[in-house]
């Protein structure tokens, strides 16, 4: 098709014009790129006059770039890269370079990029992607190692952003040589060991990198980041040996944040929550306001069931100012909830703003007001939500009224809830879905079966659904080889899902097999301990003559689920 011109937009000519402005904005400065955190000097650029020249020809390449022109762009760019001098410009004719995969023009503007800002990690990545050809490795090296040999006092920055300069080449190999060359002017600096040791361990080599680590150790002993991923590599190889390194480093310099932060870690990993806390809590100590280490002790607080402790920190964290206010109200709810002080459980969590924590919060208003004996508070609740709120969480809102009124065993208004939501959006999926389950608990099996089709026809990929409907007539008893074949459906679209393959074994023990049933209810209890997979595990071990093992079966699954009445009926049934 023959391209259509189109003008440039006033926008687009503003915007041209930002962009020339911004390159030369700052005088004889200008700040690198915020991701290039790799503590290189900002460039110093040459005090360049922004002539009418010069800036027609910004305005000339912007306007082709506009026009999807990116070669023309990308050529005046280099021009004046050239003419300038300026590192901004090469930048600019570099990047442009790269979307007009123009390789050539790619590898010139780079390399001149890299040569006028030789810290610049981006150059690096630029010029390492535009030579990583087996043919310009050579090349690459040599203007890696100019650039390295003009850093004066900055060469450390230089050498620990090394590595991220060269992540564009997919020879992870490759890139070990190449830092291995790179920094052997410098061994006598521990930074170009510890660069030495990253392009180790992301070629694999974890005995090479450690070696490395010790070479930037034996330079600088108390570095805290070469420590750190010395112990990381020490708690790898030997679970145990990294914090009990870091232990000891802390006992020498108990101020040291990284580490200790690292340590903790590592506790966590290990699930040994009270002595990751103890860790933060240190940090507290010397760093009562420090954000990060006051959420972590938090949430460790609440996991080891220490609720004054977590509301203690959570209540500061809100008071410093904490970037992600909804969730320290959402957790601040919940304990207040757990210490049945209703009322202020129900305040924090109408405190969650709109967003990603809102619905459930709002749901968790409903459930206090349940468990403090107001049902009706909690449905009129939900029922003002769904009606005022926003159309895609309209159906979350219903579906927690209806699940409110099913847990008080209220089944059939529990239906009517679902149903009078389902005239007014139909073709709603989780509508639809819990509404054919409710269908089945009141017996209004035509109307299950129909809506679960319905859903399969809207959603072929919806692997409960199937499997919803070849359990009930599993359950029922009837056209098994039909169940069969639904609940196999199922479980191709979901092959490791516990109930799917519950379901799978409960039709092979109607239809008489039972060591297949055994197969997958085995399988199924294995991936889900749950009770009523323990029931049908158990009654198929009964009917094979496994009695012992049905009962222990049964045993320890009341033992740990004494609330559930599938169990308890089949425990009954088979043993009176």
């Amino acid at each position: 098709m023959k391209p259509i011109f189109r003008p440039v937009r006033p926008a687009r000519l503003l915007a041209a014009l930002f962009v020339s402005a911004t390159l030369f904005a700052g005088g004889v400065h200008a700040q690198q790129d915020g991701a290039e955190d790799d503590a290189s000097r900002q460039a110093a650029y040459p005090p360049q006059e922004l002539t009418p020249q010069i800036l027609r020809q910004m305005l000339l390449a912007e306007i082709a770039a506009a026009r999807g022109q990116t070669g023309m762009a990308a050529r005046s760019y280099m021009d004046l890269a050239r003419r300038t001098r300026d590192g901004r410009i090469a930048r600019r004719a570099a990047e442009m370079a790269l979307f007009a995969r123009d390789a050539d023009l790619s590898s010139e503007a780079s390399r001149l990029w890299l040569e006028l800002e030789p810290g610049s990690v981006h150059a690096q990545q630029q010029a390492s992607g535009a030579l990583s050809s087996a043919a310009r490795i050579d090349e690459l090296r040599t203007h890696l190692a100019d650039a390295l040999a003009r850093q004066g006092d900055a060469i450390g920055a230089a050498l620990m952003g090394l590595n991220r300069g060269l992540a564009r080449i997919p020879d992870k190999g490759l890139i070990r040589r190449l830092v291995t060359d790179l920094t052997e002017p410098y061994v006598t600096l521990p930074e170009a060991w510890f660069a030495r040791a990253n392009a180790a361990f992301v070629a694999g080599d974890n005995g090479g990198a450690a070696e490395a680590l010790e070479g930037a150790l034996r330079l600088r002993p108390d570095w805290e980041q070469a420590v750190v991923l010395k112990a990381q590599f020490q708690e790898e190889a030997s679970p145990g040996s990294g914090v009990g390194a870091l232990r000891g480093y802390l006992e020498q310099h108990p101020e040291a944040r990284e580490p200790r932060i690292t340590l903790a870690r590592m506790l966590v990993a290990a699930k040994q929550f009270e002595p990751a806390r103890a860790q933060f809590e240190q940090i507290l100590q010397r760093a009562p306001d420090d954000k990060d280490a006051v959420h972590a002790a938090g949430l460790l607080s609440m996991q080891i069931g220490d609720r004054a402790s977590a509301e203690r920190h959570f209540r500061h964290l809100l008071d410093l100012g904490f970037a992600e206010p909804d969730s320290i109200r959402s957790y601040l709810g919940q304990i207040a909830e757990e210490g049945k002080r209703y009322d202020e459980a129900i305040g924090w969590y109408k405190a969650v703003a709109p967003g990603s924590r809102f619905v459930a919060a709002q749901v968790r208003v409903a459930q206090v007001l349940l468990a403090s004996g107001r049902m009706q508070d909690a449905r009129r609740h939900l029922q003002v939500l769904a009606h005022d709120g926003a159309a895609d969480e309209r159906p979350q809102f219903i579906l927690a009224e209806a699940q409110i009124l099913r847990e008080a065993g209220r089944n059939e208004e529990a239906f009517d809830v679902l149903d009078d939501a389902l005239r007014q959006t139909p073709d709603n999926i989780d509508l639809l879905y819990e509404s054919a389950l409710m269908a089945e608990r009141i017996g209004r099996l035509e109307v299950m079966e129909g809506r679960l089709r319905k859903l399969i026809v809207i959603k072929p990929d919806h692997a409960h659904a199937y499997n919803a409907l070849g359990y009930s007539l599993v359950d029922r008893n009837v056209r098994l080889d039909e169940a069969e074949s639904l609940i196999r459906k199922g479980l191709e679209l979901a092959p490791n899902d516990a109930f799917i393959l519950d379901s799978l074994g409960w039709a092979l023990y109607r239809r008489g097999n039972l060591d297949g049933a055994l197969v997958e209810l085995k399988r199924a209890f294995q991936l889900r301990a749950d009770p009523e997979i323990a029931a049908h595990l158990g009654e198929v071990l009964w009917m094979m003559g496994r009695r012992d093992e049905a009962a222990r079966t049964w045993k320890d699954a009341a033992k740990a689920h004494p609330e559930n009445t599938v169990l308890a009926d089949v425990i009954k049934k088979f043993k009176p």
